[in-house]
């Protein structure tokens, strides 16, 4: 039989690379399309299209309603899930050795 800590590990793991990539493409998305958006107006050019992708617009796919909820939530599932990680891991190292 696993141990809970081990089972309890082994599934936060598990959600931890399931989530994260989901996670980092939307944000990444954002954070390139803002930065790069913010760096062409200042040279004049308006590209507006990229305030789209920024928030949320997808050519026909509109998701500016939900996607700042999304990306919040994304965000806190994988910074939830790191820290049990950690937790996890600071369960597990063993006591250090007394002189």
């Amino acid at each position: 039989m696993i141990p809970r800590a081990t089972w309890l590990g082994r599934r936060l793991r598990r959600l931890h690379r399931w989530v994260v990539p989901l996670a980092a493409a939307p944000l990444l998305l954002t954070a390139l399309s803002g930065s790069l958006y913010s760096l062409l107006l200042e040279q004049g050019v308006d590209a507006f299209w990229l305030l789209s992708l920024h928030t949320g617009r997808f050519g026909p796919i509109n998701l500016q309603p939900y996607y700042s909820i999304v990306l919040g939530l994304l965000t806190l599932v994988v910074i939830a899930s790191g820290l049990g990680l950690l937790l996890a891991s600071r369960g597990r190292t063993p006591p250090l050795a007394s002189d």
